[in-house]
């Protein structure tokens, strides 16, 4: 009966990750929880020219915040930020053009970042879907240098800055997120899922399934809203740091009976292997 049970868990979660799971979800959501002035904090949002990066800066911007867009694309960074600038209009928006799977670049861009720029809140959304096998210039399967590595290194770098700021926040990875909270006590590290929203890498990475679901995904901005609530929200806070989210609230980060459980002595090698991997791109003085 167990293919039976998870055959029940994975449509009912499917319908939780819809637009319907989102309308059910708001319904107990407390809107003051986002109203609020964050002028003076600062957020940085990696993959923030489309999509749900796009969605959570545009209600950052709109409430006051510095924000810190980090794209792979110019031509498209450049026509987001003069939208977001447009509608929110909010001046104190700012476009670093960075590929997150490129190590090297990661490093020199931190590196700068941290002699220019405060930082209160990192928000690691840019991620890719490479369905077939495709190397980075430097012979690195392009998922794990952009999903993985890349962002273990963006965070590990400008782990100095936000150590620094008051109420610093993180969104990572789920793994990542537990090793780091344990780390990390002075900056409030999540996950989250923002379920199945109609985004541009959905549609290109996923056609099939965006042909048989496209009319019950989520918006943009519904995937963008529990990142927006663990960014700005005081309430998030008063949850313990490393929790994994849906909705606005903690959920396992493991469906039952799918045994995708870790054990800790291998949660400890992936750290070290992602450690020895991203020092191997560190430059050796800045500039290099």
């Amino acid at each position: 009966m167990s293919w039976y049970r998870n055959t029940v868990w994975f449509v009912k979660g499917l319908r939780e990750y819809t637009r319907g799971g989102y309308e059910s979800a708001s319904k107990r959501f407390n809107p003051a929880d986002v109203e609020v002035d964050v002028a003076g904090r600062s957020f940085l949002v990696t993959g923030a020219n489309s999509g749900i990066g796009k969605a959570t800066a545009k209600e950052i911007a709109r409430r006051g915040g510095t924000v810190h867009l980090v794209c792979r694309n110019k031509e498209r960074a450049e026509v987001a930020k003069e939208e977001l600038v447009t509608e929110t209009g909010n001046q104190n928006i700012f476009l670093h053009i960075v590929d997150i799977s490129n190590p090297k670049e990661i490093w020199k861009f931190a590196e700068k970042f941290q002699s220019e720029h405060k930082l209160n809140v990192l928000i690691n959304n840019a991620g890719c879907m490479v369905n077939n096998r495709e190397l980075t210039e430097d012979g690195l399967e392009k998922n794990f240098a952009t999903n993985t590595l890349g962002t273990y290194i963006m965070t590990t770098a400008l782990l100095p800055l936000l150590e620094k700021a008051a109420d610093a926040r993180v969104r990572q990875q789920v793994v990542l997120t537990e090793q780091w909270a344990k780390a990390h006590r002075n900056i409030h590290f999540s996950v989250m899922h923002p379920g199945w929203a109609d985004t541009p890498a959905v549609r290109s990475s996923m056609p099939d399934f965006y042909e048989r679901m496209k009319n019950s995904l989520r918006t943009e901005a519904q995937g963008a809203d529990t990142v927006l609530w663990l960014a700005v929200s005081a309430e998030a806070t008063k949850l313990p740091s490393g929790l994994f989210f849906q909705d606005r609230q903690p959920v396992p980060t493991h469906l039952p009976l799918a045994y995708t459980h870790s054990p800790p002595e291998d949660e400890e090698k992936l750290m070290e292997m992602l450690e020895e991997f991203s020092q191997k791109f560190k430059s050796v003085s800045p500039g290099i």
